[in-house]
């Protein structure tokens, strides 16, 4: 919650500091390019792959993707940066047992932790590609059983663990303040309760957002 609450803070500080100094928006991030901030908002398109038929969930969920990031240059030499955050996340899966449809929802608190290359193509536009992890902890979703007409936390003790972690791929675009991704989530943490049948996270981003 901190972490979000300075994101918010940050574009009064940036125009701000701008006017004061005489500094255009793009040039807070090359000039004074030790730190940035930034929002993210955007679509999360989720499954989950599982050994367990009942927790299959290998169509496709959709659900939202909302957070702040923070990130610093590594190195004063080369545009090689690291980025974290904190975003909220829903993913899940839907599927069918027997003929009987069931859908779930997983959502989770995350931390990625990224390195990030940033390749100018001009003063104003980069492409930044990235990769690295991620760490999730469930706060809370549902199971709904179509056919049994049931209701269950997705988190009991018969479908799934709240932690989570894996890779994360992707590339960004940016144009002065104005930040757009793709990435996609391969989870590596069996969130299923049983050790003899896997379940695995997968997802895909589209967010936009801004950085400071």
């Amino acid at each position: 919650m901190t972490l979000l609450a300075l994101t918010l803070m940050m574009p009064a500080m940036a125009q701000r500091y701008g006017q004061e100094y005489g500094k255009t928006a793009s040039s807070l991030f090359t000039e004074d390019h030790s730190i940035y901030y930034g929002l993210r908002l955007g679509l999360a398109l989720a499954t989950v792959n599982s050994d367990d038929a009942r927790l299959d969930g290998g169509s496709c969920q959709a659900g939202l993707n909302l957070g702040g990031v923070i990130g610093f240059q590594l190195s004063p030499v080369y545009p090689v940066y690291l980025e974290s955050g904190l975003t909220y996340t829903e993913k899940g899966g839907k599927g069918y047992v027997e003929g009987k449809k069931f859908t779930y929802s997983l959502n989770y608190l995350e931390m990625p932790i990224i390195a990030k290359y940033r390749y100018e193509l001009d003063s104003d536009i980069s492409v930044q590609p990235f990769a690295g992890g991620y760490v999730a902890m469930g706060v809370g979703g549902k199971v709904k059983d179509y056919g049994e007409r049931t209701t269950t936390s997705s988190f009991s003790s018969n479908f799934f663990e709240r932690f989570d972690g894996g890779l994360r791929l992707g590339c960004g675009f940016e144009y002065e303040l104005i930040y757009a991704e793709a990435a996609y989530d391969l989870g590596l943490t069996n969130i299923s309760h049983d050790d003899f049948e896997s379940s695995r996270n997968r997802c895909f981003y589209i967010n936009i957002g801004v950085n400071f």
